[in-house]
């Protein structure tokens, strides 16, 4: 059984905001973007082109950085430059041919070409639907539902629609059954986010309501500094790191994301606490892991 959580004082609250806000600035730049896939969507400059690169970066984002990197630009090379208009241009029917063609010896870990082309055409479905105006005003809360009510039905509405192949399913985790749903918690905060690195698209849906894209060194990191107390990596953890979150920051809680992963991303946490290596970090005087050397 998880152990409640214990109220931080105001002093410690104070100290963790402070050095969260040093870890914060110590990853702002185009240089720490080289190992997230967001560098991808970043390429692009029309904001419809953008939210599509974004949708397929953030499914395929899992597994060695190098190699889903190249994965995932493998994936929209058959769309070219501007990949929301070609979508538009061709008919769904001749898009999928295409797709499948050029996609036919594409792969990666769990997704295959014909996972992807049924991905990429469910984007411009959804897209049509909206008016051209993307996936938010399927996805952003109101009073049809909250944002987690919103994701849901989203997730099952399309396990209805596309083929149910592992690739795809593991596209579709339930946030209401307890899933982290970490690669569409990152694509959320990509679109609604407009500091850095994100890209800010949408406009209706609320900062404040953001959930914590829970990947293992979040999970690991968030652990050492008490952000968050449960083992299993599951919904309940990244909300449980969100509330904590948004006690330092409640009108944008996910402002801490982007660092504390990228500190275990890049590889600046060795994962055990010594001294003097890690006392560089900002977080070195709240973290806990192991015990000084």
């Amino acid at each position: 059984m998880t152990p409640s959580r214990k109220r931080s004082s105001p002093a410690r609250q104070g100290r963790l905001k402070a050095q969260l806000d040093e870890l914060h600035d110590r990853y702002l730049g185009e240089a720490s973007l080289a190992l997230d896939p967001l560098v991808i969507p970043r390429r692009y400059r029309d904001p419809r082109d953008q939210e599509l690169a974004a949708f397929v970066a953030a499914h395929l984002a899992y597994g060695r950085v190098a190699p889903m990197l190249k994965a995932i630009e493998g994936a929209l090379a058959p769309l070219g430059d501007h990949p929301a208009r070609w979508l538009a241009e061709t008919p769904p029917g001749q898009a999928l041919a295409a797709l499948r063609k050029a996609l036919a010896t594409w792969c990666w870990r769990f997704h295959t070409g014909e996972d992807m082309a049924h991905w990429i055409l469910a984007w411009a479905r959804l897209d049509l639907e909206s008016g051209g105006h993307g996936l938010e005003a399927h996805l952003a809360p109101g009073p049809e539902g909250s944002a987690d009510a919103r994701l849901s039905a989203l997730m099952l509405r399309l396990r209805g629609e596309l083929p149910e192949t592992p690739g795809l399913r593991f596209n579709l985790p339930d946030p209401l059954q307890g899933a982290a749903c970490k690669r569409w918690r990152m694509f959320l905060r990509w679109m609604v986010r407009d500091e850095w690195p994100d890209l800010g698209l949408w406009t209706t849906y609320p900062r404040a309501d953001l959930v914590m894209p829970l990947d293992t060194h979040v999970a690991r990191i968030s652990g050492f500094i008490g952000l968050g107390r449960r083992r299993t990596p599951d919904g309940k953890l990244a909300q449980e790191i969100t509330d904590a979150l948004r006690a330092l920051c409640p009108e944008d809680p996910l402002r801490y994301d982007f660092p504390i992963a990228h500190l275990g991303i890049l590889g600046d946490c060795p994962g055990v606490r010594t001294l003097p290596g890690c006392a560089a970090c900002p977080l070195v005087s709240l973290c806990r892991a192991g015990q000084v050397i």
